[in-house]
């Protein structure tokens, strides 16, 4: 219809234009036949290409309106995803909570993930965690004392974080004395959860959230590192199980999140002495190259046959190590990942002392598709080469091991972008293992599912 008007229009301006010239009804018989009015067939001519392009206006139009209806749904998709994300709910309970859910999660693998400790620094024992634990928290009161200008005024600071402390103490004490959970070391039995741990990540959470947020994230990262640092020395040190760390690091940063959400309520306005940083913009289709800490927990179904006739499976274990990949776009990059697990052995269905160790190594094209601006989804298609440590059974003198091949795996996870440089994602993993008995040229599926921090660059 557009096109017919257009065409309409540009036939009148033609014909008045003629008109304006001709003074007489001589002059304009004279110029209808000299001096370019259109002709019969002109017009006819002029008919059928606006017939045509009607037709083919018409049909790119319905093309549109059907591209419209059909990404409608999809676009509002990712509106409301964005939207979820951004609530003041989400962002209470996003770390937190996925940290305390993971901690359960591996809690039945606690064994395993011990294992890796004593079998590489069974001696270790450093009491640095004792006053590390607090670090984050000193920085922050001595810039305040320094005349470093953070988010809240001292009064509101200081009840921000008495009610942070007042909820991490009976969260943690709660646990403590309930689940009665004995620590790696005998000690006691109040393994569950970790307190240096869950009071290290709610002092970081207070310097991330005074400074952090307010100056530089920079100090977010250093509080962060040394509260991790804490979590790590705590396992080292065999004071906890790594279930105990998870837990306890969720516990301090959901607590500082609702402390700083009650002074809120409490001050409303008042007290805030330093704007946020200018909030972050992401771009959905930016390139998602990363690098972090890999965790998770292995399954690897089935039993290898031994030469005495004895059958040999490996339960469930962990799987702990790096991974990283550069993306030249947003959909395709190439990286790799090397990962130590440890998984303990059956003879015959009898468990046997000691973990039996794979260390892994492998290279590949990583592919992603970017849901919306935080989420995206990813996969992988890898191949390398795994070692099998030396062991030697505990029921025999039969040793396996000390063997490798090639490796092939890929996987799929879900990655959430929580700020520009650092985002989290949880995966499920499928690779084609070797034997680690000699002579067996069996192949075996090992699945691993967990979860990884990154940074993002």
């Amino acid at each position: 219809m557009l096109m017919k008007l257009f065409f309409i229009c540009l036939l009148l301006f033609l014909s008045f234009g003629e008109l304006a010239q001709a003074n007489t009804p001589e002059k304009i018989g004279e110029t209808t036949m000299q001096k370019g009015m259109l002709s019969l067939k002109d017009i006819n001519t002029v008919r059928d290409y606006v017939q045509k392009s009607s037709v083919n206006y018409n049909q790119i139009l319905n093309i549109q309106n059907d591209s419209i209806i059909t990404s409608a749904p999809r676009e509002s998709f990712k509106i409301k995803l964005d939207r979820v994300t951004s609530s003041r709910t989400f962002q209470l309970v996003y770390i937190g909570a996925p940290l305390i859910a993971g901690g359960l999660i591996v809690k039945y693998g606690d064994d395993h993930f011990r294992s890796l400790r004593n079998e590489y620094i069974p001696t270790f024992r450093q009491h640095y965690d004792d006053y590390l634990q607090f670090a984050p928290a000193v920085a922050m009161i001595g810039m305040k004392i320094g005349g470093v200008e953070g988010r809240s005024s001292w009064s509101r600071m200081l009840a921000s974080d008495a009610f942070s402390a007042a909820i991490i103490a009976a969260a943690v004490n709660t646990l403590k004395t309930t689940t009665n959970v004995m620590r790696p070391d005998g000690s006691n039995n109040h393994s569950f959860p970790s307190g240096h741990t869950a009071t290290a990540f709610m002092a970081a959470t207070m310097m991330h959230k005074e400074y952090g947020l307010t100056r530089s994230p920079w100090y977010s990262i250093g509080a962060y590192s040394l509260a991790t640092i804490t979590g790590v020395t705590r396992q080292l040190n065999n004071k906890h199980w790594l279930s105990d760390i998870m837990v306890g690091a969720g516990i301090g940063i959901l607590s500082t999140e609702f402390g700083y959400f009650l002074a809120d309520v409490l001050f409303k306005d008042k007290g805030i002495t330093h704007s946020y940083l200018e909030e972050e913009q992401f771009d959905r289709f930016h390139n998602p190259s990363f690098f972090g800490l890999y965790l998770g927990v292995n399954l690897l179904p089935g039993e290898f046959s031994m030469h005495n006739g004895s059958s040999l499976s490996l339960s469930a274990g962990s799987n702990a190590g790096l991974e990283g990949a550069w993306f030249m776009n947003p959909y395709l990059g190439f990286g790799g990942r090397f990962s130590v697990a440890s998984m303990g052995v059956l003879v015959d269905d009898v468990a046997q002392n000691d973990n039996l160790d794979i260390f892994t190594g492998s290279v590949g094209p990583y592919f992603s598709y970017p849901i919306s601006s935080r989420w995206s989804a990813g996969s992988k298609l890898l191949a390398g080469y795994s070692h099998f440590s030396k062991y030697t059974l505990s029921s025999s003198t039969a040793e396996i091991g000390k063997k490798g091949g090639l490796t092939f795996g890929t996987g799929i996870s879900m990655n959430y972008l929580v700020k520009q440089n650092f985002g989290v994602r949880f995966f499920v993993d499928y690779n084609l293992l070797p034997s680690p008995v000699p002579g067996n040229c069996t192949i075996k599926h090992l699945l691993t599912t967990g979860g990884s921090v990154n940074v993002q660059f």
